[in-house]
Order: C-alpha cells, then sequence, then structure tokens
C-alpha cells in the first residue's frame, strides 16, 4: 500500500472555498478526476479535499475494502498540489452520512466554520439529496455545487417539489458568491461528460478486458498487482 501522508493548506488558501468530494470511489476513474479538476477551475477553489467513504450508509458494500479505496484515490491525486486526501471516514466504526462528516470538518481543531465549504455533487446525486440523512442541514455547513451537462443546467421545474424551492431560492449564476459566506449557496457548472462509470471498470476488469485511458496507469498496476475486481 503507499503511505498515506495528512495534506495542511497554506495559511493563504484559509479564506478561500475548499471543495468537498465524497464517494465511494470502488474504483476512482477519470470522470471523478475531471469533475475535481473542472470545479477547481470554474469555482475557483482552493483546494477539493477527496472523502472515500468508509461505510457507505446509502449502497451497497463495496466490492474493494476501505482502506484498499483510500489508498487507490492516493494513487489517483498524487502529485496534483490542490487536491487533498481525508482519511477520518475510513478509518471511522459507523457508516459514513454526509452531514455528520460536514459536521466533522466544522469542528474548531479541523477546518473550523468559517470557511467556506463547497460540497460537489453530480446533478443525479443533487436531485436525490431530499432523500439523504438530516438533509435540510447541508445547507447550514456548506454550499452546493452541481455538475451538469454542458448545454443542460439545472431546471428547478424538474426538481422533487421538496427541493425546488430551496433551489430557487439559493442558487447564483455567479460563483463569487462562494467566497462571501462559508455556507449557504446553491451554484453549477458545466463538466466535460466522460462515459465513464465505476460500474464499467469492474465490469470489464472482472472479464479481464483493459480499462487503459479510463484511469490512470498507477492505478491500473494496483488494481492487477492485488487482483481487484477479478472474477478468477
Amino acid at each position: 500500500m503507499p503511505e498515506l501522508s495528512a495534506h495542511q493548506p497554506s495559511e493563504e488558501s484559509q479564506g478561500t472555498p475548499l471543495g468537498i468530494f465524497g464517494g465511494t470511489f470502488d474504483p476512482v476513474h477519470y470522470g471523478h478526476l475531471r469533475l475535481a479538476e473542472e470545479a477547481l477551475e470554474a469555482l475557483n477553489l482552493g483546494a477539493v479535499r477527496w472523502i472515500p467513504a468508509g461505510q457507505p450508509a446509502r449502497r451497497a458494500s463495496p466490492r474493494v475494502g476501505a482502506a484498499e479505496r483510500l489508498s487507490m484515490v492516493h494513487l489517483a491525486i498524487a502529485g496534483h498540489a490542490r487536491f487533498e486526501l481525508d482519511a477520518a471516514e475510513v478509518e471511522a466504526a459507523q457508516p459514513s452520512y454526509t452531514v455528520p462528516t460536514l459536521e466533522r470538518l466544522r469542528r474548531p481543531e479541523a477546518i473550523g466554520e468559517q470557511r467556506p465549504l463547497v460540497l460537489l455533487l453530480g446533478a443525479d446525486a443533487f436531485a436525490g439529496i431530499a432523500d439523504w440523512h438530516r438533509w435540510s442541514r447541508l445547507f447550514e455547513l456548506a454550499h452546493i455545487a452541481v455538475a451538469h451537462r454542458p448545454g443542460f443546467p439545472i431546471d428547478a421545474d424538474r426538481l422533487p417539489p421538496a427541493l425546488s424551492d430551496i433551489f430557487r431560492a439559493r442558487f447564483s449564476a455567479d460563483p463569487a458568491v462562494l467566497s462571501q459566506a462559508p455556507a449557504g449557496r446553491i451554484v453549477s457548472f458545466a463538466m466535460t461528460q466522460l462515459d465513464i462509470s465505476a460500474t464499467k471498470i469492474r465490469t470489464l476488469l472482472s472479464k479481464g478486458q483493459s480499462v487503459r485511458f479510463l484511469m490512470p496507469d498507477a492505478l491500473i498496476d494496483f488494481i492487477q498487482q492485488h487482483h481487484f475486481y477479478s472474477e478468477n
């Protein structure tokens, strides 16, 4: 396993919005990496903090263990100066939920209450947040940035009723609002569409087929070395 090290942001970065990118990452791939990279630029984020879930609460158990998925994310983001890795959810004994994770980050010994946090979500995930654990508290803890297909912005009329009014009240087309408060706003950004999914990658690997150009080469080597996702 690669050695994991904590990222210590500089003092200059403390007031800039920090992207929060959670997920199972089973495995991490170029679709995840591109979302984080485009969010950095489109939203003027100081960094993106990747938070792999140890025990995902809203989906089936991952194919690969938490420590191994953490190592895969570590390999995938290695060398990127503005990507950070948070291992706390992997090390926790309880299932991962977004609101408790954000509450942990807001503690004084972590990030604190003042730095803007920006939760990065895809459009499908955002449309379903009204079913999340304590979801209304999300806006007390972070902003939300929704990635959408180019030319297809988020349509409030197509959101569930419980979410559409909140979207209209909190949405801004100007990402500059993210730096004006620690939490509470919704923004969106267009993301280059890559037809890549973890499900597709797991299927290819189970059949012994190539996943080259779907994920970093170092990660492919790591997966093959440990025989992850193989049916044999």
